[in-house]
């Protein structure tokens, strides 16, 4: 059918209030998700011409956009399908199409393992690695390098307030690898007992800036003076090509309540006669320049930080317009 209203299939609407309610989250878990949706809405597409037909994708792609903007694998999933979107027949847009979400997804479900054999190079026998936060792109690294008769270690810091720290200290323990848990303040002075800092990213900018959990950049900045390299693990998802034009990377703000509870707030307040209010921030990321990474590794190689725009100009091109934003 065709009609002046682009028609998105339900489908891809339950995936994308899916992921607007957090009931698919995870950055590569979204990525796959969208990918599988678009696809799910060219094999339905009743399309009468193919304009229509992409006119109804975009609007698809749009639908799922809209449901978290910031996070950079899902904007990314997008743009790979649509690039590999062709023909001139509604039959061949449709094929193409699902080939494109096809060969993403199938991408996609490799890239942790070969990111993490690349990283593996970088370890040595007996090596100490420092961890901040939770990344499971970091973790394929060493779980690759313990695949390979490689043993390490972890000093693993806390990273508050969500301490997910804690998680990473759990897994690396399931796998057999002896951990150090400190609190954040300590990173400094286990700097001298460190090989390597290894770090995942929430984002990469095209300058080889890394967004990632709130600390990262300090850790960051005491690794170079102390010598000790820093890795960032990240897969190609995680890149942002929007930086290439010009565009910030939004740094996301926390509930208080991650810092104070409803609780200590309550006696806070309740005790500030004649005292100056009180403000609590809890920014979630913040950006390291690329001065400080030696590396960021990838499921496509590893690179230094300034050239990984290369990169991003190869997968995604230079971007100046969302093809979801086409007419």
């Amino acid at each position: 059918m065709d009609s002046d209203q682009p028609v998105v299939d339900p489908a891809v609407t339950a995936t994308a209030d899916d992921i607007a309610a957090m009931r698919i989250r995870g950055a590569a878990t979204i990525a796959d998700a969208a990918a599988a949706a678009l696809a799910t809405q060219a094999e339905r597409s009743d399309a009468a011409t193919p304009a229509a037909f992409e006119r109804d994708l975009r609007a698809s792609a749009r639908e799922l956009y809209e449901t978290r903007p910031t996070a950079v694998s899902l904007p990314n999933a997008l743009r790979y399908v649509l690039r590999g979107t062709e023909g001139d027949t509604v039959s061949a847009l449709q094929s193409s199409t699902v080939e494109s979400a096809e060969t993403f997804r199938a991408e996609l479900e490799q890239a942790q393992s070969k990111l993490g054999k690349i990283g593996a190079n970088r370890l040595r026998d007996g090596d100490v690695v420092m961890t901040h936060c939770h990344s499971t792109d970091a973790l394929a690294c060493i779980e690759a390098a313990l695949e390979s008769g490689t043993a390490v270690e972890a000093i693993v810091k806390e990273t508050r307030p969500r301490k997910q720290g804690h998680i990473t200290a759990q897994r690396l323990r399931e796998l057999g690898v002896p951990v150090t848990l400190i609190v954040d303040n300590a990173a400094r002075r286990y700097l001298d007992e460190t090989d390597h800092v290894l770090v995942g990213a929430d984002s990469i900018a095209a300058d080889g800036s890394v967004i990632n959990k709130i600390g990262t950049s300090g850790l960051a900045v005491n690794a170079r003076e102390r010598g000790v390299p820093v890795m960032v693990a990240a897969q190609t998802i995680k890149l942002h090509p929007d930086t290439m034009t010009g565009q910030t990377v939004a740094i996301e703000m926390r509930e208080e309540a991650e810092v104070l509870s409803t609780d200590e707030r309550t006696a806070i307040d309740g005790n500030a006669d004649g005292m100056a209010p009180l403000r609590v921030e809890n920014p979630a990321f913040d950006v390291t320049p690329p001065r400080y990474v030696d590396a960021i590794v990838t499921e496509r190689g590893q690179f230094p930080p300034e050239s990984i725009v290369t990169l991003m100009r190869e997968l995604f091109g230079e971007t100046t317009a969302e093809p979801w934003d086409t007419t």
